[in-house]
């Protein structure tokens, strides 16, 4: 049996420290190294705390998804306002973060993971990616696209649609060739500021345009 499940923002920096060990586990041995026996040695914790603090299995899985997806920083006060130089500091950190989580040995391990038991046990990992992972790291982001609409910065019909065309821009084709092997650049400052300037190409007003300055330059 599980505990209730606490969000990334609720862990203490124990937790973190715990999480840590446990992501790094993970990328050293593969799931086999990801008991909670080899965890507790890891971190220097009892498996009591373990339990207390992230349930089963699952709810350490959930809890590691979550500790990562937080990495990618967004604007999440919702209904404050942000000047057009804001708006794009928000979008190129979003566009690196998530670059930088996804090319990290741990996203990669995780999805690797995940992909190999697809067939296997219903693709448990697979869906906690997705509501622990992807759709949080969604959820802030269309919060920022929205909050840019507001603000008089971007235009567009469908939140969805915008989003979805922003996050292609970013990721492309790289998290797919990253999974099956090829080398990439670290640094992907350009990569994300490329795309934020493709992403106001496409759907930036002429308010953005003229109050950004040299922004995405």
């Amino acid at each position: 049996m599980g505990t209730d499940p606490i969000t990334a923002q609720e862990f203490s920096p124990r937790q973190n420290a715990v999480l840590e060990q446990a992501l790094r586990l993970l990328v050293e041995g593969g799931e086999k190294a990801l008991t909670t026996s080899g965890l507790a040695r890891a971190a220097n914790c009892s498996k009591e705390s373990l339990y207390k603090w992230f349930g089963d299995r699952d709810g350490l899985l959930a809890a590691m998804i979550s500790f990562q997806q937080s990495k990618v920083r967004t604007f999440e006060k919702a209904g404050d306002r942000v000047t057009a130089p804001q708006l794009v500091d928000h979008l190129e950190v979003f566009a690196h973060d998530l670059l930088d989580v996804l090319a990290g040995d741990v996203s990669l391990a995780l999805n690797r993971l995940a992909i190999g038991q697809a067939s296997r046990d219903g693709s448990k990992l697979g869906n906690l990616l997705l509501e622990r992972g992807r759709r949080q790291i969604d959820k802030r982001a269309r919060g920022l696209i929205e909050a840019g609409r507001r603000c008089g910065y971007l235009r567009f019909d469908d939140l969805e649609d915008a989003y979805r065309s922003f996050y292609g821009l970013i990721v492309s084709d790289l998290h797919v060739r990253m999974l099956l092997g090829e080398a990439q650049t670290k640094d992907f400052s350009a990569r994300a500021r490329k795309a934020v300037a493709a992403f106001l190409t496409l759907y930036g007003t002429e308010k953005v345009h003229s109050e950004k300055g040299g922004k995405t330059a």
